[in-house]
C-alpha cells in the first residue's frame, strides 16, 4: 500500500474554514439571499400554526361555537397552501446551490491540479486526490446546501417559538427554557467526539479510494505475482477500518440524538406540570395549554434537527478540510507575477510576446534536491548549442531523469542558474517553454478516444493532413493504415488496445506535430522489441534533426549517433563525449557497452530476441 500519510486535522471548530466554504456561495448570492427569505416564510408560517390551534380550541371547541369557523378554515387552508409553495421553492433553490457549488469546487480543484507542480503527483496517491474532488466534495454541496436550509429553519422556528410563548405566558416560557443549560453542555461534549470520528471516515474513505485505484491499474501485476489473496486482505482490513470509525460515529450520534430529545420532553413534561394547574386554577386557558405544548415540542424539534445538522456540519468540515488542502496548494513552479503580466499564464497565454526558442541550453553550478530528499545535483555545469543531440548514461538514481526534468522546469534548481537561449528560463513563462519541448517516455500515455485525436493532442488545431504528415515523420502512418478504422480507430483507455511499440510511435507523432525545438526521450525505445526499435530509431535520426535532443537510454546502441555521451555517476559527468571517443577511452562507458553487446549476442545465439539490461537502467 502506499506509504503516503495525510495531514492530520484537530481544530473543533474552524471559523476562517466556514468563511472560505461561504466563500464559494458567492455566485449563488441571489439564489442564497431568496432561500433564506423563504426559510424565514415556512419557519414563521410553522410558528403560527399553534396560535391558530390555540384560536380554535378557545373560540370553536371549548365553547361549542361554530361561528366563524368558515373563515377560520379558509384561513388555515390558505396557510397550507402557502406553506406547500414555500417546500417547492426551498427544495428547487437548494437543488440549485448544491449542484452549482460542487460544480464549482470541482471545477477549480481541476484547475488548481493542472497548475500544481511534479512534486505534488510525487508524493500524493491518485485515489486520495479522487476522494477529494468526489465524494468530499460532494458531501460539502449537500451540507452548504441543506444545512443551510435545516439550520435557517431551526433558526426561525426557535426565535419565533421563544418570542410567542413569552408573549403568551413568560413564566411557563422560563420553564421550557430551563433545559437548553444542560442541552448546551451536551452538545458541545458530543460535537467534539463526533468530528473527530468523520475525520477519521474521510481519511480513511481516501485510502479506500486509493486502493481501488491500485488494484485496477496494478490487476496485471497482481495477478502476475499471484498476490489476490494479500490484495483482497489489505483492502478488507482498510474497509475494517472504515465501517468501524462509521459505527463508533454512528453510535456517539445515536447516543446524542436521545439524549436531546430526553431533554426536550422533560421540557414538555414540565409545561403539563405546570400549565395543567394554571387550567384548574382558571389562570391559563384550555387553548393557551395546547399552544404551550405545541410549542415546546415545537423548541426542541428544531433544536433535534440543529443538533443533526451540527453532526453533519462536522462531517463537512472534515470533508473541507481536505479539498482545500488540495485547493490551496501553491505549486512549487510558478512564474512570478511580473512573468505572467508579459507572457501569459497556462490558461490565458500571451503568445504575441513569446520569443522564439533556438534551443541553447545551459546549467550554471545548478543544486538541485528532492524534499526530503538527498542532493541529486551539486553544482552541475553544462552547455549544449542550439541543435545538439545530448545522450545522458548512468546507473539508476544518477541523476538522469533529474537533469531532463529540470531542463523542462518540471522542477527548479535550489541554487544557480538554467539558461535557454541566454537567459535564465524562470524570466519566461513555463508555457513558453513547455510548449517548445517535445517529451517521450518510457512508457506513453494515450487518452481515450482515435488515434487522431491522440496526435492532435500535440496541437489542437493541427489539420488532418498535419496530422498524417507527423505520423508519416516518425514511420507510424503504415501501421495506422493497417487497422481496420485507420486514424479513426479507437485507441481505449490508456491506449490498452494497441502494442508499446505503436503507442510509443503515436506519442513520437503526437510530440512533433508540436514542432519542438527541444526534444527528450527518456528511455523511450527500453520497452519495444527489436523491429519496433529500429523503426524508431529511423524516426529518430528524422525527428531529432536541427533540434536540441537529450536522450536516456537503456539501450547503448540506440545513442551511437549523439553528438555528445554524458556518463553520470552521483550527479556528477565522470566522462564526455562521442561513442568512439568514448570506446577509445576504455572507461566506465566501454565497460558499459561491451557487457551489454556481450549479453544482446549471447540472446542472438540462443535463438531469443531478448534483451537483458546490463548494470545501466
Amino acid at each position: 500500500m502506499n506509504g503516503f500519510e495525510e495531514q492530520e486535522y484537530t481544530q473543533s471548530f474552524n471559523i476562517n474554514l466556514w468563511k472560505k466554504i461561504l466563500h464559494y456561495t458567492k455566485p449563488y448570492r441571489k439564489y442564497m439571499l431568496f432561500l433564506i427569505a423563504v426559510m424565514v416564510g415556512t419557519g414563521g408560517i410553522d410558528a403560527v400554526f399553534p396560535l391558530m390551534n390555540r384560536y380554535a380550541v378557545d373560540h370553536f371547541i371549548v365553547p361549542g361555537n361554530t361561528k366563524g369557523l368558515w373563515i377560520f378554515a379558509v384561513a388555515y387552508g390558505a396557510l397550507v397552501a402557502l406553506q406547500a409553495v414555500n417546500v417547492w421553492l426551498l427544495i428547487d433553490i437548494a437543488g440549485k446551490i448544491e449542484i452549482g457549488v460542487c460544480y464549482d469546487i470541482r471545477k477549480l480543484g481541476f484547475k488548481r491540479l493542472q497548475e500544481l507542480s511534479f512534486s505534488y503527483f510525487d508524493k500524493t496517491p491518485v485515489g486520495w486526490i479522487m476522494a477529494r474532488m468526489t465524494s468530499d466534495t460532494q458531501r460539502l454541496g449537500e451540507t452548504i446546501a441543506w444545512g443551510l436550509v435545516d439550520l435557517m429553519w431551526g433558526s426561525v422556528m426557535m426565535l419565533a417559538t421563544l418570542c410567542i410563548i413569552f408573549y403568551l405566558n413568560w413564566k411557563l416560557a422560563l420553564i421550557v427554557m430551563s433545559v437548553v443549560p444542560a442541552l448546551a453542555l451536551v452538545s458541545i461534549y458530543f460535537q467534539r467526539r463526533i468530528l473527530a470520528e468523520y475525520r477519521q471516515v474521510r481519511k480513511i474513505n481516501s485510502q479506500i479510494t486509493g486502493a481501488f485505484n491500485e488494484g485496477i491499474t496494478g490487476a496485471r501485476t497482481i495477478k502476475t505475482l499471484g498476490r489476490e489473496e494479500d490484495t483482497l486482505q489489505e483492502f478488507k482490513e482498510l474497509t475494517e477500518n472504515m465501517r468501524n470509525s462509521s459505527v463508533r460515529a454512528v453510535v456517539i450520534s445515536s447516543i446524542y440524538m436521545p439524549i436531546v430529545m430526553a431533554l426536550g420532553s422533560i421540557g414538555t413534561g414540565l409545561v403539563l406540570w405546570f400549565g395543567g394547574e394554571g387550567v384548574i386554577s382558571q389562570t391559563l386557558t384550555y387553548g393557551t395549554l395546547v399552544a404551550f405544548i405545541s410549542y415546546a415540542a415545537q423548541f426542541f424539534e428544531p433544536i433535534h434537527q440543529l443538533a443533526r445538522i451540527f453532526s453533519e456540519l462536522q462531517n463537512a468540515q472534515a470533508s473541507a478540510e481536505r479539498v482545500f488542502s488540495m485547493i490551496e496548494t501553491e505549486p512549487d513552479v510558478k512564474d512570478s507575477p511580473e512573468i505572467t503580466r508579459i507572457y501569459g499564464d497556462i490558461f490565458v497565454p500571451k503568445r504575441e510576446n513569446w520569443p522564439p526558442i533556438k534551443g541553447d541550453v545551459t546549467f550554471d553550478n545548478v543544486s538541485f534536491s528532492y524534499k526530503d530528499g538527498e542532493e541529486v545535483l551539486e553544482n552541475f555545469n553544462l552547455e549544449v548549442k542550439a541543435g545538439e543531440s545530448i545522450a545522458l548514461v548512468g546507473e539508476t538514481g544518477s541523476g538522469k531523469s533529474t537533469i531532463v526534468n529540470l531542463v523542462c522546469r518540471f522542477y527548479e534548481p535550489i541554487e544557480g542558474e538554467i539558461r535557454i537561449d541566454g537567459v535564465d528560463y524562470r524570466k519566461r513563462s513555463q508555457l513558453w517553454l513547455q510548449s517548445n519541448i517535445g517529451y517521450v517516455l518510457q512508457t506513453p500515455h494515450l487518452f481515450s478516444g482515435t488515434i487522431k485525436d491522440n496526435i492532435r493532442y500535440g496541437r489542437l488545431d493541427a489539420t488532418d493532413e498535419e496530422i498524417v504528415e507527423a505520423a508519416r515523420l516518425v514511420n507510424a502512418h503504415d501501421f495506422i493504415m493497417r487497422l481496420k478504422d485507420g486514424y479513426d480507430t479507437e485507441v481505449g483507455e490508456g491506449g490498452s488496445r494497441l502494442s508499446t511499440g505503436e503507442k510509443q510511435l503515436i506519442s513520437f507523432a503526437r510530440a512533433i506535430l508540436a514542432n519542438p525545438r527541444i526534444f527528450v526521450l527518456d528511455e523511450a525505445t527500453s520497452s519495444v522489441d527489436t523491429e519496433t526499435e529500429r523503426i524508431i530509431q529511423n524516426a529518430i535520426q528524422k525527428v531529432l534533426k536541427g533540434r536540441t535532443s537529450f536522450i536516456i537510454a537503456h539501450r547503448l546502441s540506440t545513442i551511437r549517433s549523439a553528438d555528445r555521451i554524458l556518463v553520470i555517476r552521483d550527479g556528477k559527468v565522470v566522462e564526455e563525449g562521442n561513442h568512439s571517443e568514448l570506446l577509445k577511452r576504455k572507461g566506465y562507458y566501454y565497460r558499459l557497452y561491451t557487457n551489454q553487446f556481450k549479453e544482446e549476442k549471447e540472446m542472438e545465439l540462443l535463438g531469443k530476441d531478448l534483451w537483458l539490461p546490463g548494470s545501466v537502467v
